[in-house]
């Protein structure tokens, strides 16, 4: 019959599309072949077939590495949360019905947020969903990047400067720079401080390719004030215990800060913006139930109204507050 779609077409369509889109996630038609437990000719033969059939190049083929086309892009924006949505049907539809039991979810975040924002929402959601697989990915904001699009993981929470255009950032929670330095050191003594008096001390900084020396390197600068680190840790914990040592002074974030640590604390909001943390997916990703349960315990303003609503149909949020408490 006229502009009946062929018997092959409709039996092999999300078997052809799942292994395109596996191969453009790892850049490899044979990591792709061993991800679904195919061989390597099924996955090149289901490929070449979804070529035919739209009348497109969806890779270039340089190698064993292959690379999206433009097509290939339009295609695997389209095509993704499509396979992503029909294989994870059973657990939607589950869902709708208040049964979110089962089921892994998979979170980037650097160690900061891992400490100091991640820890509320992930004791709730725990608690309420104990048969769901939680996994936390200790990683840099790019790492972080390259997982999300590589979809190893559901979806990122961290702080971001700069946004790229495949990516959504929703910030829920801020917090102020501040400084932090031994309790009997000069600057302490000061009810103001600026620029001009910390340039003297040595700061004690994450390692440079972190976006928290980016933002003093250029805060300093623009404010034609000269600075010197003496020393580089990673980790606000560890930064915390050499500065109470002695050994520097220090520019954080005040999530980190508890209030009871032996440190003196001077604020620096007339220099330094605050410093947002927030939910980090990448366009057109199809969140699972599970994904979009804890997004919207820790951040009820990433979803649109009424897809709120229809979450709360299932799962009550009552009485979770959005963000982890300031300090006074």
């Amino acid at each position: 019959m006229v502009g009946k779609a062929p018997l092959y077409y409709k039996q092999n369509r999300l078997k052809q599309l799942r292994a395109f889109c596996r191969a453009a996630e790892m850049s490899s038609i044979s990591l792709a072949a061993e991800s679904l437990y195919l061989s390597q000719p099924t996955v090149s033969l289901q490929v070449q077939a979804l070529e035919r059939e739209l009348g497109i190049i969806l890779f270039e083929r340089k190698g064993p590495s292959i690379r999206l086309t433009p097509e290939g892009e339009v295609l695997y924006e389209l095509a993704h949360p499509l396979v992503e949505g029909m294989d994870k049907l059973h657990e939607t539809f589950s869902a709708y019905f208040g049964k979110l039991e089962s089921g892994e979810l998979n979170i980037a975040a650097g160690e900061s947020t891992i400490l100091y924002v991640l820890p509320k929402p992930i004791l709730r959601f725990t608690d309420e969903h104990p048969g769901i697989r939680l996994k936390l990915h200790n990683v840099t904001g790019r790492d972080g990047l390259a997982m999300l699009r590589a979809n190893e993981v559901d979806f990122a929470v961290g702080s971001m400067l700069e946004v790229p255009e495949d990516i959504d950032y929703h910030p829920f929670v801020t917090y102020a720079p501040t400084l932090i330095t031994p309790l009997d050191h000069p600057l302490g003594a000061l009810r103001e401080v600026k620029l001009e008096d910390i340039s003297p001390y040595g700061l004690i900084l994450p390692p440079r390719h972190l976006s928290t020396w980016r933002i003093v390197d250029l805060v300093f600068r623009q404010n034609n004030v000269d600075y010197k680190v003496t020393l580089e840790a990673g980790g606000w914990e560890v930064i915390k215990k050499y500065v109470e040592l002695g050994l520097g002074v220090s520019i954080v974030t005040d999530v980190c800060l508890t209030g009871d640590e032996p440190l003196r604390r001077k604020s620096l909001h007339r220099y330094f913006p605050e410093r947002s943390y927030g939910t980090v997916v990448r366009r057109g990703k199809f969140l699972s139930p599970q994904a979009k349960r804890f997004i919207s315990m820790m951040d009820p303003g990433f979803f649109p109204r009424h897809e709120q609503e229809s979450l709360e149909a299932f799962a009550p949020l009552d009485g979770y507050p959005t963000a982890p408490p300031r300090d006074p």
